[in-house]
């Protein structure tokens, strides 16, 4: 492969300079937490990220992801009438929550996405699992393949509202994973998280996540407590152009996991910064085509580069790009011909596949023959 450092991001280098490391993030008093920024899931803090812990209403996430995925597809519809069964009837109790549908009785689909989202409803979660499942625990397999396939390795559901089972489990990290998916997939849907409450059947209710209340850049997403998993949040700030996902797990209050949200979202707001050196589209370089019937090809990225680095870091970035010893022909748009790393203080920070901005049809058989004979020589065959 050819070596290039690319002059765009060499590195500024000062005999004075002195690189200040960010400040270690705040200590919390808590099970499990995470911090990461959204476009690039650079992890900036973590406390025992991975370990297995109960989610309570948390899993209320993955139960409005995959309704929402579902509408998206046009499985179901947002006016679809759903059923309310004995099963998922939620008796009034004050050990769950509930949006207080009747026995019986139907209710639509963004209702009772509302009523999983804004109100923690158990009865909605568990109507919606048996619309869309044919029975929770037919829903719960549903979910545990949605995990698998995002690449939430630490998590097991067994329902769909998280009431407690020693079976079901996730981590600080996989939440952010969710996180991550429903704010990306889940687009027109997304706005709900952040509604402060709702109303069906004559009661209202209001959201629990109190950072909606208090913090104008929080647009979501999920509270959840138990006995066994604690008070826990999953939450998200955009600020400018960046955004922020926080988890915090295993919490002792209502007041503690928001004001924990808070100091991580000051911490990472202060201290980090998103950075795109390249976007998609890019033109990095213009190599020979061997054995086609252009002599060149446009090459550069599929999609854009989201960096997430510590303030002052983005002048000592490097890149340097890596191209086949030959690119030939024939080439397809999109096919890698190379690789574009990016470093900071020489430890790899990026690495994206450079590819053919256009295609290249193969030559004729006479051109074929003589590159053929010139690359012999040049002791590239």
């Amino acid at each position: 492969m050819r070596r290039f450092f690319l002059a765009g991001l060499a590195p500024l280098l000062l005999a004075a300079t002195v690189h200040a490391a960010p400040p270690p993030p705040p200590e919390l008093d808590n099970r499990a937490y995470l911090l990461v920024d959204y476009d690039s899931g650079r992890v900036l803090a973590e406390k025992n990220s991975h370990e297995r812990l109960p989610p309570a209403s948390l899993t209320k996430m993955m139960t409005s992801y995959i309704v929402e995925q579902a509408l998206a597809t046009g499985r179901i519809k947002e006016n679809d009438q759903v059923f309310v069964s004995e099963h998922a009837w939620c008796r009034g109790t004050s050990t769950e929550s509930c949006m207080y549908l009747p026995l019986n009785s139907r209710a639509s689909v963004i209702d009772m996405l509302r009523g999983v989202i804004i109100q923690s409803g158990n009865d909605a979660s568990k109507a919606l699992a048996e619309h869309i499942g044919g029975s929770e625990p037919a829903f719960a397999e549903v979910m545990n393949q949605q995990a698998a396939r995002l690449g939430m390795k630490d998590s097991h559901f067994r329902n769909a509202t998280g009431l407690p089972d020693p079976q079901h489990l996730t981590s600080a990290y996989d939440m952010a994973i969710l996180a991550r998916a429903i704010i990306r997939d889940s687009a027109h849907y997304y706005p709900i998280y952040a509604e402060k409450e709702f109303t069906f059947n004559g009661i209202k209710q209001g959201n629990r996540n109190a950072l909606l209340y208090t913090d104008p850049t929080v647009d979501g997403l999920k509270t959840g407590h138990t006995e066994e998993a604690g008070y826990c949040l999953v939450s998200s700030s955009k600020r400018g152009g960046m955004r922020l996902i926080a988890v915090v797990m295993g919490t002792k209050s209502m007041q503690e996991r928001a004001d924990q949200s808070r100091a991580l979202y000051s911490w990472g707001f202060a201290n980090f910064e998103n950075v795109k050196p390249y976007a998609a589209g890019t033109v990095l370089g213009t190599p020979k085509v061997w054995f086609g019937k252009a002599e060149s090809v446009k090459v550069g990225l599929a999609s854009d580069v989201n960096l997430t680095l510590a303030h002052g870091d983005r002048n000592r970035l490097q890149a340097a790009m890596q191209i086949a010893p030959t690119v030939n022909a024939p080439l397809t748009k999109g096919q890698q011909v190379g690789t574009l790393t990016l470093t900071l203080d020489g430890q790899v920070v990026a690495s994206q596949p450079i590819v053919a901005m256009e295609p290249v049809e193969e030559a004729g058989f006479f051109t074929r023959l003589w590159h053929r004979i010139k690359l012999f020589f040049m002791n590239l065959l």
